[in-house]
């Protein structure tokens, strides 16, 4: 980054996770770092680690738009974006209510847009600014009961090319990090997600909710695709070097599991690839 322009480093979704690993690692760094959460009490003790803490919540424009005005009177404006807020919301196209799918779309893409939209004027004044947003492995492919969620990596990937070409000339990188299986409550709240979306009563998906439910459980937590994981450092080690590279990637990959099911995905034929996920989850309507 110049080394006129403000290297303040603004973070999305800190209270667990990706999130609060990378405010702990930048911020102990030495560097200007303004973790955020919808509720500061979540992350009030990243202020130890040298974090400032502010309220931004990426469902609401008043919240987005005072913190971003915050920084920039402090700042001058972000050096560098971290869009890291977004959830896994889980569950069959045709079982999850619209409402739900649209805060999925609304956390995971609309809200990473406009707090984009917000941070530019001020990178491109400067002529200097890092967006880096976290992505998903998924973003190359989807499992079953997973259609929405990875539709959002899907959009968040493209949006993020197409911006990449855009704001280039005015010395804004945009980078997209994508993580593999990382060892966070990410799966028990992908769980948690699917049994809010799941219908009362018995319903022609009830056995393969219950299924992607279980796989979700085991991929996190024992089954083998675990061992190809990371912590949340890991990413944060990446989402670091991508700040500071001079001419970062376009894309980092993180983890095994990630180079691994990326790589599989793209050597494998959509009826193959049917094949493998019949092998892993219940189809419904078979019996």
């Amino acid at each position: 980054m110049s080394t006129s322009a403000s290297k303040a480093i603004l973070i999305t979704g800190c209270s667990t996770g990706i999130g609060r690993a990378t405010a702990q690692r930048l911020a102990r760094s030495g560097r200007t770092v303004y973790a955020t959460a919808r509720s500061t009490d979540a992350i009030a003790d990243l202020e130890r680690d040298g974090c400032r803490i502010l309220p931004l919540d990426v469902c609401d424009e008043a919240s987005m738009v005072a913190a971003v005005r915050t920084i920039e009177e402090a700042e001058g404006a972000v050096g560098a974006l971290v869009n890291n807020a977004g959830y896994s919301q889980s569950g069959a196209v045709e079982d999850v209510s619209i409402d739900l799918v649209r805060q999925q779309f609304e956390t995971n893409v609309f809200g990473l847009v406009r707090l984009t939209q917000l941070v530019l004027p001020g990178m491109r004044a400067q002529r200097d600014g890092r967006v880096i947003n976290i992505s998903s492995m998924g973003a190359n492919f989807t499992f079953p009961g997973g259609g929405y969620y990875h539709a959002t990596k899907y959009a968040l990937e493209a949006i993020s090319d197409a911006l990449r070409f855009e704001v280039s000339g005015f010395g804004v990188k945009v980078v997209v990090i994508q993580p593999g299986l990382i060892k966070t409550n990410f799966g028990e709240r992908a769980v948690s997600q699917l049994a809010e979306a799941k219908t009362e009563g018995d319903g022609p998906y009830d056995g393969f909710s219950e299924k992607v439910a279980q796989a979700t459980r085991d991929v996190y937590e024992e089954g083998a695709m675990a061992k190809l994981g990371a912590g949340p450092d890991a990413v944060a080690k990446v989402i670091e070097k991508a700040i500071d590279a001079e001419k970062p990637k376009a894309r980092y990959r993180v983890t095994p599991s990630a180079h691994a099911m990326i790589a599989l995905r793209a050597v494998t034929p959509d009826k193959g690839w049917d094949a493998i996920m019949r092998g892993q989850f219940p189809q419904p309507g078979k019996s």
